[in-house]
Formats: C-alpha cells, structure tokens, sequence
C-alpha cells in the first residue's frame, strides 16, 4: 500500500505561513531536500541549479530566504526571479537547464496563506513518488548529508527572467497577432503578474487599463482578481473594453468578461479555443480535448459535436497534463479557469490564455460575445458538506443506492459527482442538469442521503 504524503496535497504544500507545515524551518529543510534530491537525481557533482520565483504576499520574503538557504547549505545554486508567475517559472526551468524550479505561492487565497510548488528540470510538477521522497527527508532533516564547507552554494537575483518570459509567451501567438484596436482592463489580484502582465499586452499594443498592480503584501486576491471580477467588470462597461482579464494571485489561471460585461467561463474558453484550432487546421478531427471529473456537460457535449473527442482527468492541472502527453491533445483546462496550451505551456497560463483569445478574436473578427454566444452550459451547483472522516463511497449502500437513482433519473440530461475534498475535510455534492428544476430535485436528495450518513450527529 503506498504512504500517505503529509505535506503535499493536490498543487505542492499550502497552509498559514508561519504555521506547519508553512514555517521557516520547513522551508529550509525542503530547500536542502530539493536540492540533494536532484543532485542525486543527475548523478553529477555539478551544483544542482534551482530557479525560485515568488509572488507578492508578505511572508514571501520568509520563506524565500529560508528556501534558499536550505539550497545554498546543501551545495546548490539558487536564482531568485523576485515575483513572477507560476507558469515563467515552469519556463524558465526548462529556458535556463536548471535542475528544478521552485514558485512560493497561494495561487488565489489570501495573503495570510503560502504554499511551495515545485517543478522538475522540464517544467513539470513532481509526480507522487518524488514528493513522498522529498517529505521523507524534510521530516527527517538528519537523513541528508550535509556537503563540506567548500561546496556551499550561493543566491543570486535575476530580474532578466522576467523577459525572458515576455519573450517566451509573445512567441506562442501567431504572427499578425496586433492588437492596436484593443482596449483591455486588466486585472492582476495585485500579485505575481502585476508587473509582467501589463507590459505583455502593451507590447502588443493594446490600450491596457490595469488593476490590482499595486501590492503591499497584504492586499493580494483582496477585492480583485480572479475571484473578484467586480471591479474588473464595472471598469469593462464603464471604458467600453473589448476585454476583461482577470488574473489570479500567482496567474495561471484567467476569468475574462466580454465587451458587453458578462463573465465567461472557463469551461467556455476551453470550448472556444477547441474549435479555433480545429478552423484554423491546428487539430484534425477526433483530437482529444482533456477536462476533469468538474468539466460541465455542456462542454463535453460541444467538444463532441465538434468532431473531437473529450477525456475527464483527475481534478488538478498535473493530471491534465498527464493525459494531454498521453494523448498527444493540444488544449485541456478547468472550470475555474486553468488552461493550458500543449507545447506552449507546462502548467495553466492566464496570461498566455488571454492573449490566445485575442488572437482568436482576430482571427474570426468578430468581438467576444458574439464568439461565446453559441455555447451553452448546463446549470451546475455545488454544496460542499464537512466531515470528520472519508469512508470509501462505493462501501456505502444508502449513498450508493441514491446515486444510482439520481444517476437514471438524470440519464443523458445530467451528471452527478461525489468527492471528496484533497485539502480539507470536505465531502464536495455536485449536480449539473438541463434544468434547474432537475438539478434542484436532485441535488436535494443527494445532499439530504450523504449528510445523514457521513455527518456526525444528523
């Protein structure tokens, strides 16, 4: 039976900083475990070559420095980009031939939460095997081999990172990208991108009206970004924008708002983008397009009518990508908002995802609600039920037996999923319907069976 991992959940370590496992301590244990890890892992006595890029929260700092000094004690080098998203992270790894690349973020949480993401040497995120053995020395810091005083390693800050990734994402787009007529409001959650994202889309020549550029290390996700596209809305309708774009805190994923002000999903893009390479003879038909298990039917169904084929992965862009390599797809992504361009990109990219939807904007010239108004997702909720424990589902004959039913009382107008939570101890109901009424009905009697099986004292 495979160990259970304690410190990494579905996307690296996340917790409060300053409290385990987001502490100085664990910072520079792992810092030193990454570092022996991939020394061993080349079988070289080079200094192993770790890229560290952060966003803008306050306890970045922390644990940056305690990051890279576990590195540096351990015989590696250390390149700290200073903020800079997720996905340049993942880039310049590969870009630079470093051995692993590290990024300090809480993607779209506050700025009292941290995390560590970690990528190997071609940009991708570490398999399960890899993290149980990275925890295994940071819970057991005696168990690596502190190198002699001469192979310390040393830090060194390196802001030409951040170009190298303009450059990067600007070479993904087609050539006759222009976007001189293109007023866009720009919203970057006063994180990672704040800097980066506004000089890629003025490069390209866009009107750019920014928001969330202006962090203090407390303010990050607050009121803007991704999960608050209010602002970013009103400015859209206010200034007459042909887009919205709003970011995350470490910008690998994007909500966009149209001209006419109206937030498009994810699921939507990702059927847009689906077909915009098909047109353009990018993809041939029966190309596979990868969701997840919280893809909306509606999607699946477009994909489908399309010509292509749809696959659902495990919820996370780790397991998309798993499948994308497998598969040979070109475009996968998630309801919330990450998507990712196969061959372009390693993770989901909000800003390369922005300007793919410009680019197809461009390409059938027409503005954004008309490119959205033919898709049409099913209604869909989510009621999220705490629990003190997570008994195997399929064991449970009254949920069984409800699920069966609500399965067939749905048939092919519907979709029902169960699951739990990777990070907490939640038990996630979702329903998605051609109606509400069906949805409703449904959702009922599913929420109504697992609460009064797995909730304690109902």
């Amino acid at each position: 039976m495979a160990s259970k991992k304690v410190l990494f959940g579905t996307d690296g370590i996340r917790g409060k900083a300053n409290i385990f496992p987001m502490t100085s301590e664990v910072a520079m244990n792992l810092g030193r475990a990454v570092a022996h890890y991939f020394q061993q892992a080349t079988r070289s006595d080079k200094q192993p070559l770790i890229i560290l890029g952060k966003d803008t929260r306050l306890s970045c700092y922390m644990i940056e420095l305690a990051f890279s000094a576990g590195v540096c004690s351990q015989g590696g080098r250390v390149i700290l980009t200073g903020p800079l998203p997720t996905p340049g992270v993942a880039f310049a790894v590969k870009n630079m031939r470093a051995n692993a690349g590290v990024m300090i973020s809480a993607s779209h949480n506050p700025f009292f939460d941290n995390g560590i993401k970690i990528f190997d040497q071609d940009g991708n995120k570490l398999p399960d095997k890899v993290e149980l053995e990275l925890e295994k020395m940071v819970l057991d810091p005696s168990s690596i081999p502190y190198p002699s005083g001469e192979k310390m390693g040393r830090a060194e800050r390196l802001d030409e990172v951040l170009g190298r990734y303009i450059v990067h994402v600007k070479s993904t787009l087609d050539e006759s990208l222009d976007l001189t007529d293109v007023r866009l409001v720009l919203d970057c959650a006063n994180g990672a991108s704040y800097k980066v994202a506004p000089m890629v889309f003025r490069e390209l020549g866009a009107e750019v009206l920014s928001l969330g550029v202006e962090p203090n290390g407390k303010n990050i996700n607050l009121g803007v970004g991704s999960l608050h596209p209010e602002k970013a809305i009103d400015n859209v309708i206010k200034y007459r924008a042909d887009l919205g774009i709003c970011l995350d805190g470490d910008a690998d994923r994007i909500i966009t708002i149209d001209n006419k002000g109206q937030k498009i999903e994810g699921d939507i893009l990702i059927g847009l983008m689906a077909k915009y390479l098909l047109d353009k003879k990018l993809i041939d038909k029966g190309h596979e397009v990868v969701g997840t298990l919280m893809s909306n039917l509606g999607l699946e169904n477009f994909v489908k009518k399309l010509g292509l084929k749809f696959y659902r992965a495990n919820v996370g862009d780790r397991y998309i990508l798993e499948r994308m390599a497998k598969s040979g797809s070109v475009i996968g992504g998630e309801p919330s908002g990450h998507i990712i361009w196969g061959q372009k990109s390693q993770t989901g990219d909000g800003i390369l995802a922005g300007l793919k939807l410009l680019e197809i904007r461009q390409f059938y010239n027409k503005p954004i609600d008309q490119l959205v108004k033919d898709f049409e997702l099913y209604p869909q909720k989510t009621v999220n039920i705490h629990v003190s424990q997570k008994p195997e589902l399929a064991k449970n004959k009254n949920i069984s037996k409800e699920l069966k039913a609500q399965e067939e009382f749905l048939g092919n107008k519907g979709r029902v999923l169960l699951r739990y939570s990777g990070t907490e101890p939640l038990i996630r109901v979702m329903v998605e319907a051609e109606t509400e009424q069906m949805l409703n009905d449904a959702l009922d009697a599913l929420v109504k069976v697992v609460s009064s099986e797995l909730v304690s004292g109902e």
